[in-house]
């Protein structure tokens, strides 16, 4: 009995000492966000495979990168991993809430200028849409001069979701 509970901690602790925390790197679409892992067992992408997802966030990094936007560097980089062109994925952010002040010029929250400046600038290199909700920006006082280059205004994130959908975008259940 105790050799069979002593084989089954080596393959448990065996299996799951394969993977951790250290396994976790960036790239090779976002260099610097958006960590991830290699999944092994995973299905194998057609590199023809395309994605077209919106991700929403409402709550803001404050002093740190916004986890939503770094979660779209995620998804690039996992999904080109698995083997589809980069340029076969659209993504979209949609900010509301608290959030619209992480694609500002000067985030509330950060002595030294926004977080998320840098990441919003990659991911716009890679063709990533931020979209930013007017009914939130209109509650917090934020104008399309405050937004940072190239992050849209809707009328609201639920108008821009449903236009996103008319698009073919699916939203990240994130």
């Amino acid at each position: 009995m105790k050799l069979f509970v002593l084989a089954a901690l080596f393959v448990f602790s065996g299996s799951a000492a394969l993977a951790g925390p250290d396994d976790f790197t960036d790239g090779p679409v976002i260099t610097g966000y958006g960590k991830v892992t290699n999944v092994e067992a995973a299905t194998q992408l057609d590199a023809a495979q395309t994605f077209r997802v919106a991700f929403d966030t409402s709550k803001s990094g404050e002093a740190e990168v916004n986890r939503t936007i770094n979660s779209a560097a995620r998804f690039l980089n996992m999904q080109a991993r698995a083997g589809v062109a980069p340029e076969n994925i659209e993504l979209a952010v949609v900010l509301h809430g608290k959030a619209v002040y992480d694609v500002t010029r000067a985030g509330p929250e950060a002595a030294d200028g926004n977080p998320s400046t840098e990441l919003i600038s990659l991911l716009q290199a890679q063709g990533v849409r931020f979209i930013v909700c007017g009914q939130s920006a209109g509650y917090y006082d934020v104008t399309a001069q405050d937004l940072l280059p190239g992050v849209e205004m809707a009328v609201s994130a639920m108008t821009a979701h449903a236009l996103l959908q008319q698009d073919g975008f699916t939203l990240n259940p994130f």
